[in-house]
């Protein structure tokens, strides 16, 4: 069970006291918890997608390791901005599309 770690940004209270219910928020908007279950990441993460497709605001990363995935974590984006991760020599990178 890795450290799991979640990012809001412009979201509404619900997400706040939800997310303040399983995990620690150490900075405003920050949630981590060292030992989430899979199965409670993912039920947590179902929660905040089907309020985040209702409601269409703000933003929502979630982080975990994960020995499999490249640079050993996977990454979970909700929202804007949008990112585009690639994978580059084994690590996690961030793709930005010109303007």
């Amino acid at each position: 069970m890795p450290m799991t770690v979640i990012v809001t940004r412009d979201v509404e209270d619900r997400y706040r006291g939800f997310l303040s219910s399983v995990m620690l928020e150490i900075a405003t908007g920050v949630y981590t918890s060292p030992r989430l279950s899979t199965a409670v990441r993912q039920r947590v993460w179902a929660v905040v997608s089907d309020w985040h497709n209702q409601l269409h605001r703000g933003s929502l990363v979630m982080t975990w390791r994960d020995p499999e995935a490249p640079g050993g974590q996977q990454v979970s984006i909700l929202g804007e901005p949008a990112r585009n991760l690639v994978e580059a020599d084994g690590a996690l990178l961030v793709k930005r599309e010109k303007i």
